[in-house]
């Protein structure tokens, strides 16, 4: 113990407090020494390690009580190194108890809490080095140094929320003006959709009265056109009909016998590669021979298998090829006996063939003959020529609905535009915004980071996404969700949703934490978990008042 004497008053030091005996002498120092004495005498009549908001549970002269309440022991052994009570409250300023914690002043700083089993272990943990008393290590006191720097920095975020906080002020004023003009908007809009109901059903009856006499006028054109076709072909197959007659009839007597239809084998009806006589008289209708007349009944059952005597020597050489392809196809080699085949050769065969193909193409009957029955009608139907131009009255008719009809998409496309603004406005005048629609600047706009890799691309109130800095498709990291702060702060994080699933994982998410600055920018990113990413956004939106950050100052101040 170290007793130190200033006028009248002595002062003994212990290693647990410090206590002040006052003679009955009277002090002569100054006013501003006494307030300093008074006031360090007051914050140091407590036991080591101890905070003043706990300085009432330790009252020298009296038995103390565990905080937690489970002894009570006599005040001399607090802080005397040994470990009585459970939660470690009777040892603040010793490393006896494993669970105890010691109190940093740190005036001029922030007063924290260390664990117990920091005190003496020669590392500086409190900036006033009060946990190293007994340890010999050798702590300087930088809790002002550390104070001063603090206050510097929040000096800084004070400047910068003021000018955020003005700023803000400015949002709220134009989104109040923004949100008035489209309610403004809106009510005009509606008005416009009401009138353009109205107009869009006028001239839905004006089309579709028009359009009446214009498809009976088109149906009757198409009509006698399908008539005069059909009045063609007709007369077409007369005339081949005519001509196949003449061409059976090989004798010239008037007649198709039973022999000279067995010359054409193709009618041969089961195929069977024998065309017998009881299968010819059965095509003849039982009969030996028949007339023109009577031709003309079979004609519809043989048409389409006859082939006439000019394309038979084309049939015949088509049977040919196709006979030989077969055999080389089925040619077969034993080992060592496949001829090899020379690159030059087969390109000069192969050059040979498509001439030949070319050849055979220019030929218009063999064509005919070989083109599909469908590719035939369209052939057919070129022939026939086109369809005659619809006569003045009928195309009167037809300019009318098409007038009617294009008025009717013009009104009705607006009438789909006006629609899609008024779902648009009526969405971002219902959106949450904030408590003052400070957030509402925010919407339909986009704000990109760039890092070595990737294109980050922030859509507030929409989506995120990612896209490769050097080219790639655009990769979904969320669409809007909901805003997801705590309860006190709400609007201070977004959260976006539902994006591109990850291989094997699940969809990706974005969490965006919004802090207060003058810029409205995306000032990082990361993927703190697979799948889930993580950016920080800077706006005015979330400046808060000022007038706290002046208290917290004040209160740096004073410490």
């Amino acid at each position: 113990m170290v007793v130190l004497c200033f006028n009248c008053t002595f002062y003994l030091l212990a290693e647990s407090s410090i206590r002040i005996i006052t003679m009955g002498c009277r002090c002569l120092l100054p006013l501003l020494l006494l307030s300093v004495i008074t006031v360090s005498a007051v914050e140091v009549q407590r036991p080591r390690g101890v905070p003043l908001s706990k300085k009432h549970f330790y009252e020298e002269g009296k038995p103390f009580t565990c905080l937690d309440g489970s002894r009570t022991i006599p005040f001399d052994r607090v802080n005397d190194d040994y470990c009585d009570c459970q939660d470690g409250s009777d040892e603040p300023g010793t490393p006896s108890c494993p669970n105890g914690s010691f109190h940093c002043t740190n005036a001029g700083y922030r007063p924290v809490f260390i664990p117990s089993s920091r005190i003496n272990d020669g590392i500086c943990d409190c900036c006033d080095a009060t946990d190293e008393y007994n340890s010999g290590a050798i702590c300087q006191n930088t809790c002002r140094e550390l104070g001063r720097k603090e206050r510097e920095s929040l000096q800084k975020l004070a400047e910068i929320t003021k000018e955020g906080f003005v700023l803000k002020q400015q949002l709220i004023q134009e989104a109040k003006r923004g949100l008035e003009e489209k309610k403004s908007k809106m009510l005009e809009l509606e008005a416009s959709k009401t009138q353009l109901e109205v107009k869009v059903e006028a001239l839905r009856t004006v089309k579709e009265t028009a359009e009446e006499p214009e498809k009976a006028a088109k149906d009757l054109h198409l009509k006698a056109w399908e008539d005069q076709k059909a009045a063609v072909r007709m007369e077409k197959d007369k005339a081949q009909m005519a001509e196949v007659f003449l061409e059976l009839d090989g004798d010239g007597d008037g007649f198709v016998s039973l022999t000279e239809l067995q010359s054409h084998n193709e009618l041969d009806s089961d195929s069977d590669g024998s065309f017998t006589e009881t299968e010819a008289q059965a095509m003849l209708g039982g009969v030996d021979k028949v007339d023109p007349a009577a031709f003309e009944a079979i004609w519809k059952d043989i048409k389409d298998k006859y082939i006439s005597e000019a394309q038979a020597p084309l049939e015949a050489l088509h049977a040919e090829t196709r006979e030989l392809g077969s055999d080389s196809d089925s040619e077969h080699y034993s080992e060592g006996e496949i001829p090899e085949e020379e690159d030059d050769d087969h390109d000069d065969d192969h050059d040979d063939d498509q001439e030949d193909d070319e050849e055979e193409d220019d030929d218009p009957d063999e064509a005919d003959y070989n083109r599909p029955p469908a590719v035939q009608e369209k052939k057919d139907d070129e022939a026939e020529g086109m369809m005659p131009p619809y006569d003045t009255e009928t195309q009167k008719l037809i300019d009318a609905a098409h007038k009617a009809r294009e008025e009717f998409d013009v009104a009705e496309r607006a009438l789909r535009e006006l629609d899609d603004q008024l779902k648009n406005l009526e969405k971002e005048t219902s959106s949450d915004f904030g408590p003052n629609a400070e957030f509402a600047y925010l919407y339909s706009q986009c704000y990109d980071l760039t890092t070595s890799e990737y294109i980050y691309r922030l859509c507030p109130f929409n989506r995120v996404s990612q896209k490769p800095k050097y080219g790639g498709s655009e990769t979904s990291l969320g669409t809007w969700g909901q805003w997801e702060g705590p309860e006190n702060n709400i609007y201070s994080v977004m959260k976006y949703e539902h994006g591109m699933g990850c291989w094997q994982g699940p969809n990706r998410s974005t969490t965006v934490k919004l802090k207060c600055g003058k810029e409205t920018v995306v000032t990082s990113t990361s993927e703190p978990s697979r799948c889930e990413y993580l950016m920080e956004f800077t706006t005015p939106a979330v400046c808060q008042d000022p007038k706290s950050l002046d208290s917290m100052l004040h209160e740096h101040t004073e410490l």
